[in-house]
């Protein structure tokens, strides 16, 4: 990180003696409609998209503020520390870009500006399979900050087994595998459009610069050949628990399943020798009445216990959104969105500037809660809507 997350702050009061305001809103919900100009109708409707009628998303937000903090005084909070050890690594901040699809949907340099920014701020970025540009590409934009490789897990073993090997080459430090998309949701925004940007050639720059799958094309394939042999062997929805065993052979990174939000599927997850789970609806992009990810993540966090790393994503939009997530039984958070309508708004910089703010709001919402680390929020720093305190998850600090 290069500055420390609350420098954005004094940076912005300071530039305002000058009469200088921030290029962007400091206010990280209001993002999605200041975005809105600077894309297509069909790539907003794409970004900001969900499932059905949206009451997956919205429930999502609504667990988020059911939830009220709870703060502690006069405990010392003068240093704090944001700092986090996933997969034996330390990180700056209990935050990782999610991965997200086909990012030049929304700017021209999409996953590489994204990856840039993120490695500025110190933040780990997650590469979507889905990506506009190769994975050998966005690992030298992310440098030497910590960067996970997302799996949709195609059909075609060989493809597959191609792409774990070049993660794995590129210095991907993880695997996350999607295991909610055995096919895409019913998406209202994208059906009325008529729009896909995979089909536009957007989001498969991994798949076309794979030598495996370059092998099943025709000769001479031209663009609806190749879009052809991507929608045939993308989907995969055939995979079971039974298949696990074959990726944990064929990769030697920590593996995590995203998409779990049962109990008993996190039990399974750990007992197939997953390292970690994240407890993820696909920001209600998905399955339209789903559970919010943050009500499904005390009883899933109390099934595996404190030694199984677990993330959240979806709903998350502000610092205390995080606080919340961690203090409920997460080690961390992926934050999606927002730092989409952060690129589209101003490219890296904006991205950038989206981080630096989630970042500062993190590290004021744990002095203002009486928290000096991350490390130390446990359910007890909340109360329910109604003040009843928290009955679920973890009652002690978490071993991270």
């Amino acid at each position: 990180m290069t500055t420390d997350p609350a420098e954005l702050v004094r940076e912005i009061y300071l530039a305002g003696r000058d009469g200088r305001r921030p290029p962007l809103s400091t206010d990280l919900e209001s993002l999605a409609d200041a975005a809105r100009d600077s894309m297509t109708s069909s790539a907003y409707g794409y970004v900001t998209g969900d499932a059905g009628s949206g009451a997956t998303a919205a429930a999502n937000r609504e667990a988020f503020r059911r939830w009220r903090l709870v703060p502690r005084m006069l405990r010392d909070c003068r240093q704090r520390n944001l700092g986090v050890s996933l997969f034996g690594r330390r990180l700056p901040a209990p935050v990782l870009l999610a991965p997200i699809a086909a990012q030049t949907v929304a700017h021209p340099e999409g996953e590489l500006a994204s990856a840039r920014a993120a490695a500025e701020v110190g933040v780990p970025f997650v590469l979507s399979t889905a990506s506009s540009f190769p994975m050998e590409e966005v690992a030298r934009e992310a440098g030497d900050i910590p960067h996970w490789f997302q799996l949709y897990w195609p059909s075609d073993r060989t493809v597959a087994e191609s792409l774990l090997k070049r993660a794995e080459a590129s210095g991907y430090t993880a695997l996350v595998l999607t295991v909610d998309t055995p096919a895409f949701g019913y998406r209202p925004a994208d059906l009325d459009n008529g729009y896909l940007p995979f089909l536009h050639e957007m989001g498969i720059a991994n798949f076309i610069t794979d030598p495996a799958f370059q092998a099943g094309l025709p000769p001479h394939a031209g663009p609806q050949d190749i879009i052809g042999h991507w929608a045939r062997i993308f989907g995969n929805p055939s995979l079971t628990w039974e298949d696990l065993p074959w990726l944990r052979d064929h990769s030697s990174l920590p593996i995590m399943l995203k998409g779990i939000l049962h109990p008993d599927d996190a039990r399974r997850a750990v007992d197939c020798g997953a390292d970690g789970i994240v407890v993820s609806n696909h920001g209600g992009r998905q399955l339209d009445g789903a559970i919010a990810t943050l009500d499904a993540l005390p009883a899933i966090r109390e099934a595996i216990g404190n030694s199984v790393t677990v993330l959240l994503d979806s709903g998350v939009r502000t610092g205390a959104d995080v606080v919340k997530a961690l203090a409920l039984g997460a080690d961390a958070v992926l934050y999606g969105r927002p730092y989409m309508y952060g690129l589209a708004l101003g490219g890296e910089a904006g991205v950038r500037h989206v981080l630096r703010c989630l970042l500062a709001d993190v590290d004021l919402a744990l002095a203002l809660t009486g928290c000096a680390t991350a490390t130390s929020l446990t359910p007890d720093l909340l109360a329910s809507a109604d003040s009843r305190p928290a009955a679920a998850g973890r009652t002690a600090p978490p071993s991270r």
